[in-house]
């Protein structure tokens, strides 16, 4: 390979780059649930190393931490199994009533000289997919979840190899003293983020039932769920997850729950988004708006609907990645927002300015 000319070089490496996606995509229904028990286990890794700072044993520690996630999931399950069966089963008539409030929208148009064709209209743009889509989102990671049983084992093992996973790194690393400070800033900086994200995305997600609760939307629980789940996209997530609640409110009450409904999720979202969640996790760790939405699309690709939830925890790993290293830190500047460059501009200019 150090023989090969640059070009071919660059061919082989794409060429290694679709195998290895081909390879990911025929094996989703194994990754899916092993990329979730990594996702869990990094989220838990913190409680379990402070039990273990508390003198419990590791055995008792890692029971205690499935115990708790195993009546989290069971009894989120039974909470929202209801809904979501009654959701899936009456989705065609919301379709049917969606689409009706759109035609009284092309005969107000038309009404006031507005020509709008509403077969070109639904050809382009149909308000009742998004509730198709709702519905295709919820039941892929419903399917997943049947895998409980399977994600939960393989997060039991992760997590006794967590506490011995540095002393193996330290044998077999050449120059354990050099590298072990990269791969320590990279996993402190993993845990934070997938940490503190999740705290702040089921601060979201109750907030937003209570909302909807409040005005008597159906199914608060379950957009609950979808607004949690969706928190781990930035920008768009919240967007995506305000759609079929807003429709719903629409179609269930009227225009003006529709509107305030919109509203509470716009109140929430720039309050944990602008406020809460920078406080905590530092501005440092964000994403380009254009690299969050082509990981959106890359991954449900490549995992579905799952693929999609994870998205940008993959490639936030991907970024602390790069960042932990001085050689590869231009790529996650290039994955960072504009902001973050900007900064770094201004900075070092105005420390410049004040020097004598």
């Amino acid at each position: 390979m150090a023989n090969l000319s640059t070009p071919l070089k660059v061919l082989f490496v794409g060429a290694a780059f679709v195998i290895i996606i081909a390879g990911m995509r025929a094996a989703e229904s194994v990754l899916v649930p092993f990329l979730l028990s990594i996702f869990i286990a990094v989220i838990t890794t913190p409680f379990l190393f402070w039990l273990q700072r508390m003198h419990v044993p590791s055995l008792l520690a890692v029971t205690l931490i499935i115990g708790v996630i195993v009546a989290l999931a069971f009894g989120l399950g039974i909470l929202i199994s209801n809904s979501l069966d009654d959701f899936l089963g009456n989705l065609s008539d919301y379709e049917l009533r969606l689409r009706a409030k759109t035609g009284l929208v092309l005969d107000w148009l038309q009404g006031i000289g507005i020509a709008v064709s509403g077969e070109a209209l639904y050809s382009y743009f149909d308000p009742a997919k998004a509730m198709q889509l709702v519905g295709t989102t919820l039941s892929g990671v419903g399917s997943v979840l049947s895998n409980l049983f399977l994600i939960l084992l393989t997060v039991v093992f992760i997590l006794f190899e967590a506490s011995g996973f540095r002393a193996k790194l330290h044998s077999i690393l050449e120059d354990p003293d050099k590298s072990l400070p990269h791969f320590s800033r990279f996993s402190d900086t993993l845990r934070r983020y997938m940490l503190i994200k999740t705290l702040v995305s089921i601060a979201t997600g109750i907030l937003i039932a209570i909302w909807l609760a409040i005005l008597g939307v159906d199914y608060p629980l379950l957009w609950g769920v979808l607004a949690f789940a969706l928190n781990y996209v930035p920008n768009i997530g919240s967007i995506i997850a305000a759609v079929p609640a807003v429709l719903l409110a629409l179609i269930q009450i009227g225009s003006q729950t529709a509107l305030l409904t919109a509203a509470g999720y716009v109140a929430v979202n720039l309050v944990m988004g602008n406020a809460i969640e920078p406080r905590f996790m530092g501005r440092h760790l964000g994403l380009s708006t254009l690299v969050v939405f082509l990981s959106l699309l890359f991954w449900g690709w490549v995992l579905g609907p799952v693929g999609m939830l994870l998205s940008v925890p993959l490639t936030m790993t991907l970024k602390i990645a790069l960042e932990s290293h001085e050689d590869t830190h231009w790529l996650a500047v290039m994955l960072g927002p504009q902001k973050e460059v900007t900064r770094k501009q201004v900075i070092p200019d105005t420390i410049a300015s004040h020097k004598p």
